[in-house]
């Protein structure tokens, strides 16, 4: 850990049943009013009052339609579809809250850098700089076929354009508007001046975007950058480019291993490595006794749906777990997939060899992740543990069963967090990278890529050895 505060996002998606499917069955989940705007409200007033510095929103824009060849898994189980779009529910939560920061993923397999940047900066606009982006590529068919595409680009090729995506929208946050170019002379009539505004002139492997940027920077500039890809190219894009990383694994030790990489190669290219925070999800299920709590684990798990778990299981590797002998183990195969995952339940540990059964069941509750399970003592020495053996940062906190989960974990482990002064007792600073950071510094670190493209310093490319230039087109 870098300074012993635990960094808390709480983690949602915008669909019924995310990372426990069947739990939506349990007669005290509100997972069926993920429609109602009151009810995102709600959801980010308890965070904030537990002082978290995020809400994460997760996204997928493909059907899980691996599991067996069918979508009817992922649909009988609300898993993923119906799915609303994240970006719309923020400015509503944001007008309800003063300090909560929101993490929204968008993959940039499919936008266009030029329009997203623009909807980005308008949310950190309206919340005076507290969002995030969780760059995603996106490994689904499905979306690719709904989306323009035949097909599904290859894994290192999404990165490839992935890095160069990044390079644009750099450009257009960091330098198309100098600092002062908005002066607001009323007497002159003049709003920004036009000589310091600029076109960015992008020509690239992937995208041309010669003009200007439409908006006037906000209190961040560039939103805060997370990414949660494991694989080789993932961990590599994110020792460029993340601020905060998202990794998983069963263990402190697996987990470990993956921040020890991406913090090398960050250090390799020349950024601070404890510049990065390493947050991981960890599924808590807490209750005032120990005893409480496990019969309340025993109650949830009770309503777990193993199928809608290999459902998710096969859409995220990308390996139809359903023609599989489940009491086989699984092999570790090359995928389009999200590799990290596929890597933690074959080859991260050699001792151990999961069969898809036992990965089902693993996941009934907790995901893909670990599960803490106790007293509010409990729960906060295992977060501790973590943190310390896989030195972590902090932790996704996913919403098993709202409200309840949010609403257990801001009542009884926050304070006990707090009495160990792993949880400030107020925010710091005034935007989502100071409370990830340092307060007073709501811009990119100077060693961050961003920050090579700030204005005035105009637009040369990257080199051409530079990874994120290269293209397999």
């Amino acid at each position: 850990m870098t300074d012993g505060r635990i960094h808390l996002n709480g983690m949602k998606t915008f669909a019924p049943a995310h990372t426990a499917p069947g739990l939506w069955r349990h007669p005290l989940s509100q997972a069926h009013r993920y429609r109602e705007l009151g009810f995102w409200v709600r959801q980010a007033q308890m965070l904030e009052q537990g002082f978290f510095d995020s809400l994460f929103i997760t996204d997928g824009l493909g059907v899980l339609d691996i599991y067996r060849g069918t979508a009817e898994a992922a649909l009988r189980e609300g898993l993923q579809t119906p799915v609303d779009d994240p970006l719309l529910v923020i400015s509503a939560m944001a007008a309800a809250t003063a300090r909560l920061g929101f993490v929204v993923t968008v993959s940039c397999t499919y936008e266009q850098p030029y329009a997203l940047a623009r909807k980005l900066t308008t949310l950190d606009h309206l919340t005076d700089g507290r969002i995030g982006w969780n760059v995603v590529t996106s490994a689904l068919d499905s979306a690719a076929r709904n989306l323009g595409l035949t097909e599904q680009l290859s894994h290192d090729e999404r990165y490839a354009r992935a890095d160069e995506f990044m390079e644009v929208v750099y450009k257009l946050w960091e330098g198309s508007w100098e600092e002062d170019a908005v002066v607001a002379d009323r007497a002159a009539g003049v709003y920004a001046d036009p000589a310091k505004v600029h076109p960015i002139g992008h020509e690239g492997a992937w995208f041309q975007v010669p003009g200007m940027f439409l908006c006037e920077p906000s209190a961040q500039r560039t939103p805060v950058i997370c990414q949660a890809g494991a694989s080789p190219a993932g961990r590599a894009f994110a020792a460029r480019h993340a601020e905060e990383v998202f990794v998983s694994g069963q263990r402190p030790d697996i987990v470990r291993a993956i921040v020890d990489d991406i913090r090398g190669q960050a250090a390799d290219c020349g950024r601070d490595p404890r510049s990065l925070k390493f947050v991981t999800s960890m599924t808590v299920v807490s209750a005032p006794t120990a005893a409480e709590a496990h019969a309340k684990l025993d109650d949830y798990r009770s309503f777990a749906s193993v199928e809608g778990n290999l459902a998710r299981l096969s859409g995220t590797v990308l390996v139809d777990i359903g023609q599989l002998d489940l009491d086989q183990p699984l092999e570790y195969v090359e995928t389009a997939g999200i590799q990290g995952i596929m890597r933690n339940f074959t080859i991260a540990d050699p001792a151990r060899r999961w069969t898809p059964r036992e990965i089902g069941d693993f996941m009934k509750v907790s995901g893909y992740g670990p599960l803490a399970v106790g007293s509010p003592a409990q729960v906060a020495g295992e977060l501790e543990r973590w943190a310390e053996e896989a030195d972590l940062d902090g932790f996704n906190i996913p919403d098993v069963l709202p409200p309840a989960t949010f609403a257990d974990f801001t009542e009884l482990v926050v304070p006990e967090l707090q009495r160990r002064g792993r949880v400030w007792p107020d925010y710091e600073g005034a935007t989502l990278r100071e409370y990830l950071g340092e307060p007073g510094q709501p811009r990119v670190a100077d060693n961050h890529p961003a920050a090579r493209y700030r204005a005035p310093k105009g637009f040369s490319q990257l080199p051409a050895e530079d990874p994120g230039r290269r293209s397999t087109r």
